[in-house]
């Protein structure tokens, strides 16, 4: 049931009827009360995960918004956010979800309290608030990319794909993401050196054309402009170092099934539901992330996480530490 509604979208009171209709009477309060119950059950395995995201020095944030009916102070109208993370060693990829009411600089100064290395983001204001000498801010070529689509969207359909200024700008990006694609697969070092060598060049270039335009600051191509060259310094940091990225969308990418869940379930009801549901997000992405079966991930980490008593027997049920051949077997058996 954790699996079809996080993973799959499924909401638990569409689950009922689907029971109900096999002659399974299963109350809905009951099951949304031990789904809330397992999420809390999990949380030092999400606590290990999230540690681990945070040992390693590229970070991946980004937020997204989530209704939570009764929460204190606010109406039930009022949104809420999930602040997802990705990081972690690249072969141990952790995707952390995490519910907090607020948008505001408070909820990044808390999650990243102890954070050194290279965090990407959005140009949301509330990451300013951690950049720091041990912080480093790294900026989001698809999100400047998307400003300039906007201002072509804008334009009438016959001149979307004309020349002149616009066309210039996406032409740049476009260089820029197509030595992305031919260095994809190169190893963080050459891949550095292939970006000094090939990105900085169409860089340079790119922004000594943005400094010369001269249009409306408040047309759509003027803000896109703007833009661009406020982040900048932010933009060209994947430069230094290959093991970064040009965008933000691995971390976007792993929003998009709760994207898609939350069209079905629409909110949750108290705050215990949404961080029960921030904590079971995280094990399936992660878990998905790191190349498993969730619904097998899910089986083994209920079965064993009862009997973990130490850090080491949690540590063990990490995805990345468990043994894919007996995970297999176990959860056929």
């Amino acid at each position: 049931m954790i699996t079809s509604k996080y993973a799959d979208g499924l909401p638990l009171y569409r689950q009922c009827h689907i029971l109900k209709r096999s002659g399974i009477d299963y109350a809905r309060n009951t099951l949304c009360s031990q789904v809330v119950k397992t999420g809390e059950l999990v949380q030092p395995l999400i606590n290990l995960m999230q540690e681990k995201a945070l040992d390693y020095s590229i970070l991946q944030m980004d937020e997204t918004t989530v209704q939570v009916l009764n929460e204190p102070d606010k109406s039930a109208h009022s949104k809420s956010y999930m602040w997802v993370m990705r990081g972690g060693l690249p072969d141990q990829s952790s995707i952390i979800f995490h519910y907090d009411p607020g948008r505001g600089r408070a909820v990044t100064q808390r999650l990243l309290l102890d954070y050194e290395g290279y965090l990407q983001t959005d140009a949301w204001h509330a990451y300013d608030a951690v950049h720091s000498e041990v912080i480093t801010a790294v900026g989001c070529w698809a999100h400047a990319r998307r400003k300039f689509k906007d201002a072509q969207k804008a334009l009438p359909k016959a001149k979307q794909n004309t020349g002149g200024k616009l066309q210039q700008a996406l032409a740049f990006v476009q260089k820029l993401y197509a030595i992305e694609k031919q260095a994809k697969e190169q190893a963080p070092d050459i891949k550095q050196q292939t970006r000094q060598e090939n990105s900085l060049p169409v860089l340079n270039k790119f922004k000594s054309w943005l400094d010369k335009q001269n249009v409306n600051p408040k047309s759509k191509l003027g803000e896109a402009i703007a833009y661009t060259l406020k982040y900048w310094s932010r933009l060209i940091v994947y430069c230094n170092d290959g093991r970064l990225e040009i965008d933000n969308n691995g971390v976007e990418n792993k929003i998009r099934p709760f994207a898609i869940g939350r069209k079905n379930w629409l909110f949750s009801a108290s705050q215990a539901g949404a961080k029960a549901s921030a904590n079971l997000y995280s094990l399936i992405e992660t878990a998905k992330a790191n190349g498993l079966n969730e619904y097998d991930y899910l089986k083994w980490v209920f079965t064993k996480l009862p009997a973990a008593v130490t850090v080491d027997d949690i540590e063990a049920l990490l995805p990345w530490n468990i043994d894919r051949a007996e995970l297999v077997n176990y959860a056929r058996a």
